[in-house]
C-alpha cells in the first residue's frame, strides 16, 4: 500500500518498496519526534527503550549460542549432616540438669567448652560417683588382700582373678566418672567444635544415664538425598550431579561448585515407599542449613547442540512464556517460546529462538513495562 504525506503543498508518495522521501519530510519528522514514537522501519511491533534508561535499570543483552545442555530429573530432597560430622552428647550419670551458660540451638561452640552440668544432689540413690568411689577403693582393698593370700596358696588363682577383674572395672568406672566432677556435679563438655543443632533437654530436668543431651554437628559437609519416581529408573545410571534451591534462600546451588559428589543411588524401593534415594555429599559453605527440605534438580544424559537460556530472561503471560530480543541499539521485540528442561538456573528452548539472536537476559520485565507504556496509541504525525 503507497503512503501519502502532504507537506507545505508538495505531494509525496512512498512506495513500499522502492519509495523517496525528501529532505523536509525527514525535518519534520524528526522535530516531533517523541519518546515511545520513534519509529523503526520493518519492525512494526518493535519496543522502543532508549539507551540511557536501559543502562540504568541495568538491561543486559547475550547473543544466543546453542551447546551442551543436560537433561533434567526434577524432585525434591532432604539436607542432612554427613556422617562423622555430627555428636549426639548423653549423660554420663543420673542428675538434674543445669546449664552453666545461656545455650540455644544454632549456638558456637568449641571442643571442650562446658555446656551443662548434672547434679546428684538430694536424689535418693545418691551421688554416683561416691557410690563408684566407695567400690573402687572397697575393690582395691579386696585386690590387694588377695595378692597376699594367693602367694600363700591361701585362695586359688581363681578368686584372685576375680577380685582383681572387680578391681579394674570399679576403678575404670570411677575413673570415668570422677573426670569432670565436683562438688557442683557433672561436667558435661562439648566433644568437638561446631554448632548446638537440638537442645534434647531443659533446665531442671531428671536425665538418667545414657539418655541424649543435646547434639552438635560440625557442618564441614552435608548430605543431599533426593527421591526419583520408579518411572525414572532408567535415568539412574546417568545421574552424574545435581543442582538444589531451599526455601529459605531464591540461590540455585551447584554440587559442582561446593566439592560435591554422587555417593550412592538405591537399587529398590522398600514397602513404604515408591521412591528411590539418590545421595550426594558436598561442603557446606555457612548458608546451607541441615534438616531443610529443598527443590532439587538431578542431572542427566547430556543434550547436544540445544539452546539454553537463563531463567532471568523470561516473561511469562497466562501459561505462555516469552523472551525480548534486542534488534537495535535501542529497539526491542518480543518473542514467544517454548520450554524444555529446566536445571533450576537454565532453561532449555525448543522452538522460538535462534543461534545469533541478541537476548535479553536481565531486565526483562522492565522491557516488558515499556512494551505495554507503548501499546497506549500517540499521536501520528502523519498529515
Amino acid at each position: 500500500m503507497n503512503k501519502v504525506i502532504y507537506t507545505g503543498g508538495l505531494l509525496l508518495c512512498l512506495l513500499a518498496l522502492g519509495g523517496c522521501r525528501s529532505n523536509s519530510e525527514s525535518d519534520h519528522r524528526h522535530e516531533h519526534e517523541t519518546e515511545g514514537e520513534h519509529e523503526h522501519e520493518g519492525h512494526g511491533d518493535e519496543i522502543i527503550f532508549h539507551k540511557e534508561k536501559a543502562e540504568a535499570a541495568g538491561i543486559e543483552v547475550s547473543t544466543v549460542k546453542s551447546g551442551t545442555f543436560y537433561q533434567v530429573l526434577q524432585t525434591s530432597g532432604e539436607i542432612m549432616a554427613a556422617q562423622g560430622d555430627e555428636k549426639t552428647l548423653v549423660a554420663s550419670v543420673s542428675g538434674i540438669v543445669s546449664f552453666q551458660t545461656k545455650i540455644v540451638e544454632g549456638m558456637k561452640v568449641g571442643a571442650g567448652s562446658m555446656l551443662l552440668r548434672l547434679s546428684s544432689n538430694n536424689i535418693a540413690d545418691g551421688d554416683p560417683v561416691q557410690k563408684a568411689k566407695v567400690a573402687y577403693e572397697t575393690s582395691q582393698k579386696e585386690f590387694n588382700r588377695m595378692q597376699v593370700l594367693v602367694k600363700s596358696k591361701i585362695v586359688s588363682e581363681k578368686e584372685f582373678n576375680t577380685a582383681r577383674q572387680n578391681y579394674e572395672t570399679a576403678k575404670i568406672s570411677y575413673e570415668s566418672l570422677a573426670s569432670g566432677h565436683s562438688r557442683y556435679g557433672q561436667a558435661i563438655q562439648a566433644p568437638l567444635s561446631g554448632y548446638i543443632k537440638n537442645i534434647l533437654v531443659k533446665e531442671g530436668d531428671y536425665v538418667s544415664t545414657g539418655q541424649p543431651l543435646m547434639q552438635i554437628s560440625q557442618n564441614r559437609r552435608l548430605f543431599l538425598q533426593a527421591e526419583i519416581s520408579e518411572k525414572d529408573y532408567a535415568h539412574l545410571p546417568h545421574i552424574t550431579t545435581a543442582r538444589f534451591k531451599t526455601a529459605y534462600n531464591p540461590k540455585v546451588y551447584s554440587l559442582n561448585e561446593l566439592n560435591g559428589k554422587l555417593l550412592s543411588f538405591g537399587k529398590s524401593t522398600n514397602g513404604s515407599s515408591y521412591f528411590i534415594p539418590v545421595t550426594f555429599e558436598f561442603d557446606n559453605r555457612g548458608d546451607v542449613v541441615p534438616g531443610s527440605y529443598v527443590e532439587v534438580y538431578l542431572q542427566s544424559s547430556p543434550i547436544e547442540n540445544t539452546i539454553a537460556i537463563p531463567r532471568s530472561a523470561l516473561t511469562e503471560e497466562q501459561g505462555i512464556y516469552y523472551v525480548y530480543l534486542q534488534l537495535d541499539e535501542e529497539g526491542y521485540a518480543k518473542q514467544e517460546v517454548t520450554l524444555g528442561t529446566d536445571n533450576g538456573e537454565f532453561v532449555q528452548i525448543t522452538s522460538g529462538l535462534k543461534n545469533g539472536d541478541r537476548l535479553v537476559t536481565k531486565g526483562a520485565m522492565h522491557i516488558k513495562l515499556a512494551s505495554a507504556s507503548n501499546a497506549i496509541p500517540a499521536h501520528s504525525h502523519e498529515h
